[in-house]
């Protein structure tokens, strides 16, 4: 399940209040905690956003 920090974090990634290379590390640090279709998920947004 998608938490509520984790959807904050990706509207700030959307909205460009982090480089690349940050949302990626940030992506990383909570992905291990996030199923394989969450993760898809994300990514699919992030892909769009940066």
């Amino acid at each position: 399940m998608i938490t509520k920090e984790v959807n904050d974090w990706i509207k700030k990634a959307e909205q460009g209040r982090y480089s690349y290379d940050s949302a990626i590390e940030e992506f990383m640090r909570i992905s291990k905690y996030l199923t394989k279709e969450e993760v898809r998920q994300i990514l699919s947004r992030l892909k769009k956003a940066l």
